[in-house]
């Protein structure tokens, strides 16, 4: 997996893919339109961030590159990387619990905090990809 370029891009199988842990500045961009939604991101190695509609989706410190980002009623999915480990935000239901699983496997049960953000560690260094299933 390389970089996102462009900073954020809709795939065939319209997951979104977006970031770019590679960049040594701050880059955005904003209104991006898919599935009906409108998406920003801001990307740059020190951080990873992407909104849709306005409100909070994914967080990365530091900066991240991700492919094939999903999101259902069941959770979330996508592949990750980045140069160092880093620490992963994303933004799911209030007060829910998810399982999570990391290259497949069983990294625990996480509760959501009261503005529903999951907070999880991603050992990235040398890993290359890493897949990241959060589901409910």
């Amino acid at each position: 997996m390389a970089a996102v370029t462009e900073l954020i891009r809709t795939e065939s199988d319209k997951s979104l893919s977006f970031g770019n842990h590679l960049l040594s500045a701050k880059a955005k961009k904003e209104d991006f339109e898919c599935g009906g939604d409108l998406y920003k991101v801001k990307t740059w190695r020190e951080i990873t961030k992407l909104e849709r509609n306005g409100m909070f989706v994914y967080e990365s410190v530091p900066g991240t590159s991700v492919e094939r980002f999903r999101e259902d009623e069941n959770g979330i999915s996508f592949t990750v990387e980045g140069s160092e480990d880093a620490q992963l935000t994303l933004g799911l239901e209030d007060g829910s619990e998810y399982d999570v699983k990391v290259n497949g496997q069983d990294a625990g049960r996480v509760s959501t905090s009261l503005g529903g953000k999951l907070s999880i560690s991603v050992e990235l260094a040398g890993a290359g990809e890493v897949k990241v299933e959060i589901t409910k």
